[in-house]
């Protein structure tokens, strides 16, 4: 057996997505250093952290209760909520480390801090009965040629799917974590963000 910790992870800048991570390293900062990259806009949370007797027979647990939701098998990120991997990991794990992870986290400097702050402020969803966007409307993307078609206050139907135009934008620039997706569409000549922003506010 292996000891290591794991530990569940969130970023505002990747809605709907988590982390799950290991390691067998002491140096829990290493590898927090190591994914606050130049590739992550701001720091990522922890939801919980936890010592385990044995990582990989941890990883395998995660990897059969999670497995269809992992948006890549080469990437350690599921659409699931933090909660269902929060409950699952605390029943497999010798000891609570989410102080000391979440110390070396927030170690980042106090602009990035800053930033993930702000991107965490509550802001509606959008809502496109709301922003006068009816039923049937045709939204086209600034990204390439696709459109998607609105189909109620939340949803639109993109390449014959009806889903969130949060999922749509994702599927369109081909990432593995989510997007907010109003600058990638247009209504009417008009960016979504900008209609967005007009409904809802801006965040100061």
């Amino acid at each position: 057996m292996n000891e290591g910790i794991v530990y569940i992870l969130t970023n505002p800048a990747m809605k709907g997505l988590v982390k799950i991570g290991m390691t067998t390293r002491e140096m829990v900062d290493i590898r927090m250093a190591e994914l606050y990259s130049t590739g992550v806009p701001v720091p990522f949370e922890c939801s919980f952290a936890g010592r385990v007797a044995d990582v990989k027979a941890v990883e395998r647990a995660f990897h059969i209760a999670f497995g269809p939701y992992r948006i890549n098998p080469n990437r350690e990120f599921f659409e699931i909520e933090d909660t269902q991997a929060v409950e699952l990991l605390k029943l497999m794990c010798i000891e609570d480390v989410s102080p000391s992870v979440k110390t070396e986290l927030n170690k980042v400097d106090e602009v990035s801090r800053d930033s993930g702050q702000r991107m965490k402020q509550k802001r509606p969803n959008h809502n496109f009965e709301e922003m006068g966007i009816p039923v049937r409307s045709v939204l086209h993307s600034n990204y390439n040629h696709e459109t998607c078609e609105v189909v109620d206050a939340k949803k639109v139907n993109f390449r014959g799917k009806v889903m969130s135009l949060t999922r749509a934008t994702r599927e369109m620039l081909e990432l593995e974590y989510s997007v907010q997706p109003s600058p990638y569409w247009v209504y009417e000549g008009k960016i979504l963000k900008d209609i967005y922003d007009e409904t809802y506010g801006t965040v100061e």
